[in-house]
């Protein structure tokens, strides 16, 4: 079941957006035309991702999710419990 998040990805500064995460994938979607394309709509593949942690960006929760490549992505996600528990849920090894 796909689950719905709203989220900013940190890259550059804060790109509001939204994150969706199912049993393929987690992806993050932005209607910004200023932000570049590879951002606009990133798609990170579950077989890929290497684990999920929790932080904080000054008083905002995040959560840094770690491929097995080595890239990370860190979001700014106000559900962060829930979130991680839906990653959980859908990805082995989170």
């Amino acid at each position: 079941m796909k689950k719905y998040f709203v989220a900013s990805l940190c890259k550059n500064g804060l790109l509001g957006g939204g994150i969706t995460v199912d049993a393929e994938a987690v992806t993050f979607h932005t209607g910004k035309l200023t932000v570049p394309k590879e951002y606009r709509h990133l798609s990170l593949r579950c077989d890929t991702i290497g684990g999920a942690t929790a932080g904080w960006l000054l008083v905002f929760p995040t959560v840094s999710v770690q491929l097995q490549n080595g890239e990370e992505y860190r979001f700014v996600i106000f559900r962060r419990k829930k979130f991680i528990e839906t990653l959980k849920e859908n990805i082995a090894g989170v």
